[in-house]
């Protein structure tokens, strides 16, 4: 039952953050302070063949920038940053009802739902990360975050921009709070454009790629063949899926949905919005970074979330 319904009893949700959100120093602390957090980065080094947590606690931030590396770096951090949260709150982390996680993030938030182990998970996004990397060496492109159009507007945007370059709707984060992936020459006139259509902000990201979108071929075919060998099972708790807002269980539903992702734009207002109609009440950000916070307060400022850092 949710807060609106009357009732004070926390739904615990957990939200897990994507690319984007790695930071040199992260897990730092952590590795120092508990034994179970040092152990995954142990175990990170020995199944990665390099040292992760060098990289985590060092960078530099443009090492640690790449898609190859970043994405195993955030799932390690965010993986830490949990098991803090069951040194500290263990009744947290027993009761937490439900979660999600933002394009990487959601193979994180598979992990700790019991879908897949640490060691699989791991290697998983290893894998995505150099796929997605080798797409984005292979088309100049990129992303930029739009500020102020509603997604029938975004549309129109990529419609206008075709004469120059193709572009797609990528991330719907929250309300007018659209990220497009487009081809460089595209990206080059999407400012203008959005202006003209009512935009109040266009921001250039920091990625190495139009990601969730067409130009990631062939990425997603490569993870459907390591995603094919990979042992999974039905979650123990439900995942909220990036590419339709809903929760799966059938590991092969799992499968599929994990490779439309690269592709697809992540619908995480969508979700949001659908784990507070499912009654949850009360989140926690678990990993860097605090992206996922400010998302859910402009959806809905009244609901808590409570980050977890990856210290």
């Amino acid at each position: 039952m949710s807060a609106s319904d009357g009732s004070n009893a926390p739904k615990i949700a957990f939200l897990f953050p994507g690319q984007g959100a790695q930071i040199p120093g992260m897990g730092r602390a952590l590795d120092e302070e508990l034994p179970a957090a040092r152990a995954l980065f142990d175990r990170a080094n020995e199944i990665l063949g390099f040292d992760l947590r060098t990289l985590c606690f060092e960078g530099p931030a443009e090492a640690l920038a790449a898609t190859d590396v970043s994405q195993p770096a955030i799932f390690v951090a965010s993986l830490a940053a949990l098991e803090d949260l069951k040194a500290r709150e263990p009744e947290v982390v027993a009761a937490c009802a439900g979660a999600a996680g933002l394009s990487l993030g959601e193979y994180t938030a598979l992990v700790f739902a019991g879908a897949l182990d640490f060691e699989t998970g791991l290697k998983i996004v290893r894998r995505r990360g150099q796929a997605m990397q080798a797409a984005a060496v292979a088309t100049a492109s990129g992303m930029s975050s739009v500020v102020g159009l509603d997604e029938p507007t975004v549309d129109e945007l990529c419609r206008r921009l075709l004469p120059h370059g193709r572009a797609w709707k990528a991330n719907l984060l929250g309300p007018g709070n659209i990220v497009v992936s487009g081809e460089k020459a595209a990206l080059e006139h999407l400012e203008g454009v959005a202006t003209e259509l009512g935009a109040s902000r266009v921001i250039p990201l920091a990625v190495a790629g139009a990601f969730h979108s067409e130009l990631m071929k062939p990425a997603d075919d490569q993870l459907a063949e390591v995603l094919a060998a990979a042992p999974l099972t039905s979650p123990r708790i439900p995942v909220y899926s990036n590419v339709d807002a809903a929760p799966h269980s059938e590991p092969d539903e799992l499968r599929r949905i994990l490779v439309a992702q690269v592709l697809q734009g992540v619908r995480w207002e969508d979700s949001m919005r659908r784990m507070l109609a499912d009654g949850f009440n009360t989140f926690y950000e678990i990993g860097p970074g605090r992206v996922l916070t400010g998302l859910l307060k402009r959806i809905d400022r009244k609901t808590p979330c409570t980050s977890v850092a990856a210290r």
